[in-house]
Formats: structure tokens, C-alpha cells, sequence
């Protein structure tokens, strides 16, 4: 079964397994035909983009952001709601759909964007070994497409209405 990953069809397309990772989506264009951006010649080889709004998602990345500083690790952590997303080519709604990884020109998305952050990361490379697992990869990325990334997606929705909403007066 294809992994799916939030952004719109038209935008990506299949790619090869990256090293020993499960499959994730490439974008079209400069990226898919193999034509890097200059940014990354001097940027870590991994970088992450992720909700820095999102409570949950916030809590985890600042986990592994101190986790890979500690071990010294060139991995980036770009919230989506900064200029840095302007780097990955991605509208704010659909970067806020899933988790991102670029790796060595690679876009993932989804569960197989975890096992790539996970696979540069000492302390969790058996959990990446474990879930890029062909039936396990498969399960977890159902999960994380149909249940968590919609369930975080609304969430994120909803505290995006509340503050925009405006104050009726009492």
C-alpha cells in the first residue's frame, strides 16, 4: 500500500527508498529532478519543519531539538510559522497537515519523515529500525495519516479559529 502523505497529489510524486528508509513523497520540480536550492550546500543535511503552535508537537520536537543539540547532531528544527518555511516550498496549511523532513534533498512526510529523523539520532535508531518495519511501518503510518496528523490538523484549526475570531462585547 502507498504511503500517503498530506500534501496535495499534484504536488509530489513517488520516490525511491531513501538508504535503508521507507518511501516517503518528493516535490515536483527543482527537487524531483534532482536540483538542489544553493541553502542546501550549507545546511545540515537534515532539516525538520514542524508546528511550533501545537502543543504536542511542540513538546516533541523540543525534546529531540535538545536531544540533537546535546549530542551535537546537524539536524535543523524549522517552525512552520516562521520565514524559515520559506525555504521548503510549502504553504502554511499543508506544512501544518504532518511532520516534514528534508533529507540529502529529500522531502518525507508523515511516519517515513519520523524514521528519517529518527534514523540520525543514536538514541533512536532501534525505534526507527523497529517502525521502517515493512507491516509495522505500514500500521503506523495508517495511524499517524487517518487518526493523529487529521486529529492534530483540527486541533491546530480550532486554536487558529479561536484567535481569530473576533471578541463579541458584553
Amino acid at each position: 500500500m502507498r504511503d500517503r502523505c498530506n500534501v496535495p497529489a499534484e504536488t509530489v510524486q513517488r520516490c525511491r527508498p531513501l538508504a535503508a528508509l521507507s518511501c516517503g513523497e518528493v516535490r515536483h520540480g527543482d527537487l524531483a529532478a534532482g536540483h538542489y536550492p544553493n541553502f542546501m550546500a550549507k545546511d545540515p543535511e537534515t532539516s525538520v519543519l514542524y508546528n511550533a503552535q501545537c502543543p504536542v508537537c511542540s513538546a516533541e520536537i523540543a525534546h529531540y531539538a535538545q536531544y540533537a543539540e546535546d549530542a551535537g547532531l546537524p539536524i535543523r528544527f524549522d517552525d512552520l510559522h516562521t520565514d524559515a518555511r520559506d525555504r521548503w516550498g510549502l504553504d502554511a496549511d499543508t506544512a501544518a497537515r504532518s511532520l516534514f523532513v528534508m533529507h540529502d534533498g529529500v522531502l518525507l512526510s508523515g511516519v517515513p519523515a519520523f524514521v528519517a529523523l529518527w534514523s540520525r539520532m543514536p538514541r533512536y535508531r532501534w525505534l526507527a529500525r523497529i517502525v521502517g518495519l515493512p507491516g509495522i511501518r505500514h500500521v503506523a503510518s495508517v495511524a499517524y495519516d487517518h487518526v493523529f496528523a487529521p486529529l492534530l490538523y483540527r486541533w491546530h484549526r480550532h486554536r487558529q479559529d479561536k484567535t481569530s475570531a473576533p471578541k463579541s462585547e458584553i
